[in-house]
């Protein structure tokens, strides 16, 4: 599936409008997650993570974070508007040079579609994935190489 991708900057923030940011370009990848934790931060079926460089992202506005242990052992901070609580992005330490939107936070998310969805074993059973979506029961072993090159495939033209 072809996407075309909207003009940038992308924006998007939060729900009381006190942070906003800007992504000046594209993602390296946009997929669904569908463990318990996506499922619980989200309060929904599933989490919706677009992965950027972090240089491409500007944030006006004061974030607050905290930090949590993953189901992995890994460490994972979350930045969220201190106003209304709601998470705009996620980030490893060990990855500093990228993080996470939380793509529902995005103005308009019209144009997203996933390159494919991760930890499906936990999925809600009423969430039905595309049969020609990557699907992962649990954490892509090649580190989102497969997802990263749909991504790139699906946005190719632009």
């Amino acid at each position: 599936m072809r996407i075309d991708l909207p003009e940038f900057p992308l924006t998007g923030g939060c729900q009381c409008g006190k942070v906003r940011y800007h992504l000046t370009a594209a993602p390296v990848v946009f997929y669904q997650c569908h463990c318990t934790e996506c499922q619980t931060q989200s309060a929904s079926a599933f989490g919706q993570s677009m992965r950027v460089r972090a240089r491409h992202l500007l944030v006006a506005g004061e974030v607050r974070t905290f930090s949590r242990s993953t189901a992995r052992d890994t460490e994972l901070a979350c930045d969220f508007c201190p106003e209304c609580g709601v998470r705009l992005f996620h980030r490893r330490p060990q990855y500093a040079d990228r993080l996470n939107i939380k793509a529902g936070t995005l103005d308009d998310t019209s144009w997203l579609v996933p390159a494919g969805h991760i930890w499906t074993g936990s999925k809600q059973p009423g969430i039905i994935l595309g049969e020609n979506a990557l699907i992962y029961a649990g954490q892509p072993d090649d580190g989102y190489a497969a997802l990263e090159q749909r991504w790139q495939e699906m946005i190719a033209s632009n």
